[in-house]
């Protein structure tokens, strides 16, 4: 991922900082909040390329008919067909 793939800014503050994945920003925006009780936003600009797929295959867009049902990522119904 691009060192900016991930925006944090502060609404309370100037804080603004980016990063280059999830972790670091999750690591980040909770000790900003933690030590100031300011509320920041995250922007995420792009994930990684198996994090689309799999979102793109669940079907996150919300369209019912968007899921990929041959996915090998949504292989967890047991064998006799039940959740």
């Amino acid at each position: 991922m691009d060192e900016d793939s991930v925006v944090l800014e502060c609404r309370d503050c100037a804080f603004r900082e980016s990063f280059a994945n999830l972790g670091s920003a999750r690591v980040a925006l909770n000790d900003h909040e933690s030590k100031t009780d300011h509320d920041a936003d995250w922007q995420i600009k792009r994930v990684a390329a198996g994090v689309e797929r799999a979102g793109a295959d669940a079907g996150v867009c919300g369209e019912p008919d968007c899921a990929n049902s041959d996915s090998p990522l949504l292989d967890w119904r047991r064998l006799d067909g039940e959740p």
